[in-house]
């Protein structure tokens, strides 16, 4: 992934909070990769930026997980296990559906309408083996449709097991492709439109089971063959 500069690219949003939405966003969709640690000082340089607001960015991706420091001045990926994954998993079956509930007394028929654009666009990029462009869509999907419930405590801590996630969603997706990927979105977006919430909860479930899922098998292939 290319980081465009992060010096003042967006007014009146300090240089360390620009730094921290970037790595960050990194984390998510790939940039990072678990196994592979990188400098603090490379990091710098490749946003364009001193090592004072990567150090600070750093600091606050320690705190949620998302990074570990090395004593070389490198970070990487924490590693997860099975059990990690699990809790994971059991954490987003309560917290999501719990954000989608509240979400479907507060949505509109326009809100509708852009989940179903969204959901249009990640099909172009199952069809074409997009991953990142796959997971973008599904972050973007799952969060418009959290922020409707305007529960921001709740979203904070989705968004903070997302991120620990997300690099082994990438690495899983990134080896096997989308082609086994079914879209959850589809019964997600029925639901919706009908306003059920039984299933709702049925296909926000199946869709966190198919992500944790593929992750958990990998982890297990991978205990296996050492």
């Amino acid at each position: 992934m290319t980081f465009k500069s992060a010096v003042l690219p967006d007014v009146g949003i300090p240089v360390h909070e620009q730094v921290y939405r970037q790595l960050r966003e990194r984390i998510l969709f790939g940039g990072f990769l678990p196994g592979k640690a990188v400098t603090l000082r490379g990091l710098a340089d490749e946003l364009g930026v001193s090592a004072m607001p990567v150090r600070e960015a750093v600091r606050r991706l320690i705190a949620e997980n998302a990074l570990e420091l090395h004593g070389n001045r490198r970070v990487s990926i924490p590693d997860v296990c099975i059990d990690i994954i699990d809790e994971i998993w059991s954490a987003r079956r309560l917290l999501e559906v719990e954000l989608a509930s509240k979400a479907l007394d507060n949505l509109e028929e326009e809100d509708i309408l852009v989940l179903q654009d969204i959901d249009d666009q990640i099909d172009v990029a199952l069809e074409t083996g997009d991953v990142e462009g796959y997971m973008r869509g599904n972050y973007e999907f799952h969060f418009y449709l959290y922020s409707k419930s305007h529960s921001e405590i709740l979203i904070k801590l989705v968004k903070n097991l997302w991120v620990q996630f997300g690099p082994f969603m990438r690495l899983v997706y990134g080896r096997s492709g989308t082609a086994n990927l079914e879209d959850q979105h589809k019964q997600a977006l029925e639901a919706l439109k009908s306003r059920d919430q039984n299933a709702l909860n049925d296909a926000l479930e199946a869709d966190i089971a198919q992500g944790m899922g593929f992750i958990r098998e990998s982890l297990s292939l991978v205990g296996k063959a050492r």
